[in-house]
């Protein structure tokens, strides 16, 4: 059934232990976006430079790749409600914490404790949702990935908000979010069955050797890159207040939630994953490009923009990964997401890097370069990306409990 046909009752009519989860997502995405338009006010706060404040991205989203080899053996063993309450539980503490740093560094090894949390929540979220939905899993693929896009669209907003006060007080707004959220789970949700078999910590890794899961994953690599560019480095470019780029970061969260949940499906009908993929990859060099070399007006109309190209290019590599391998979709998912968060954690320590040692343009010109190499991977890797695949049809999201940031 197309996800987008089913009816309201079977997408809104779901039992309060998926509207628990679904809800504790919505905080849990709304995490990664959190700290963008305060962050020129942390490094005022905590007199650090762009690069120093810009780890707060590098240590999430590291400790967040390391964890995807990590996620699939813990929740194969003490069960997904369990693994759903331990995640919940890392984040309610570090968030915490990360309200009372005194210094970058503090702040920056509190977000790294923030992203195991994180990940152990996000990467059993969407099976957990899947497996108490009622309606079919359609139905809860869609609630789940615009949970997705409302966190994503909705953290830049919650950190304008309460940032315009201090810098702090998101953080514990957040603490506050997913402390409610870890209640309601402990109290509506009920143990998922656990899988037949247990994931190894290497499993994930030996998944990497299926030649179309490999291309996918360096093709994502490079992608990924240009997309934290943009999330990471752009405030700094702006330079606007927390309102002001709270709103810009809400109007890419909104393009962002539009053309991944519905867009990029219907596009990928009609024309196919890989031509969808390669043809918006493109399009977001020539956008950042812009975004880097244009006034400031053109920047801010080119941040939001660029939410557009990034919602098309998730949903469609996690569906590329996920179809192309023939491990286990969670294994698979948890190999695929191992490699591309590490330009997740890349690309906010080198953008205002490369800024320091040449201009604020070069970033940009980087970032348009590594969107084109990630297209350049799946043109040149096409026949592995397909063949093995069987040429088929496109999957909204999937089965098994991933999604473009499930993992």
């Amino acid at each position: 059934m197309d996800p987008f046909e089913a009816g309201a009752g079977s997408i809104l009519r779901q039992p309060k232990a998926v509207w628990a989860t679904a809800g504790a997502s919505v905080v849990a995405f709304m995490g990664i976006g959190l700290v963008d338009p305060i962050l020129p006010s942390i490094a005022t706060g905590l007199h650090a430079s762009a690069s120093q404040v810009s780890l707060l991205f590098t240590s999430y989203f590291l400790i967040t790749a390391i964890a995807m080899l990590v996620t699939g053996f813990v929740s194969s063993r003490i069960g997904g409600k369990k693994t759903l309450l331990l995640g919940l539980a890392f984040v309610v503490v570090f968030a915490g914490l990360a309200g009372t740093s005194d210094t970058v560094g503090q702040l920056v090894g509190y977000r790294a404790g923030w992203g195991l949390g994180n990940a152990l929540f996000v990467s059993t979220a969407l099976a957990v949702i899947v497996g108490a939905a009622a309606g079919g899993s359609a139905a809860a693929i869609l609630l789940y990935e615009s949970a997705l896009g409302l966190g994503m669209a909705c953290g830049p907003l919650l950190g304008a908000v309460l940032g315009d006060a201090s810098w702090r007080y998101p953080f514990f707004g957040t603490a506050f979010l997913m402390a409610v959220g870890f209640l309601c789970i402990a109290a509506f949700l009920r143990e998922q069955p656990r899988p037949a078999r247990r994931t190894s910590l290497l499993d994930p890794v030996r998944a990497l050797g299926h030649g179309g899961l490999a291309s996918a994953a360096i093709s994502a690599f490079f992608y990924n890159y240009t997309f934290f560019t943009v999330l990471a480095f752009t405030p700094f470019v702006l330079n606007m207040t927390p309102y002001k780029s709270g709103a810009v970061f809400f109007a890419w969260g909104v393009l962002l939630a539009v053309f991944s949940v519905l867009v990029a499906p219907r596009m990928q009908k009609r024309f196919g994953s890989l031509k969808v993929l390669g043809g918006s990859l493109v399009l977001l060099a020539v956008d950042v490009l812009v975004l880097g070399y244009g006034d400031h007006t053109a920047a801010v109309v080119c941040t939001i923009l660029s939410g557009a190209f990034i919602g098309v290019n998730n949903t469609v590599y996690t569906e590329l990964a996920l179809g192309v391998s023939d491990a286990p979709r969670p294994v698979a998912s948890a190999g695929y997401n191992f490699v591309r968060w590490f330009a997740a954690a890349a690309a906010p320590y080198f953008a205002p890097k490369i800024e320091e040692w040449t201009d604020i343009h070069v970033p940009f010109v980087v970032a348009a370069v590594t969107a084109v190499l990630g297209a350049a991977v799946v043109a040149v890797r096409r026949r592995a990306l397909t063949h093995e695949a069987g040429e088929r049809e496109p999957k909204h999201a999937t089965e098994d409990g991933v999604s473009a940031f499930a993992d």
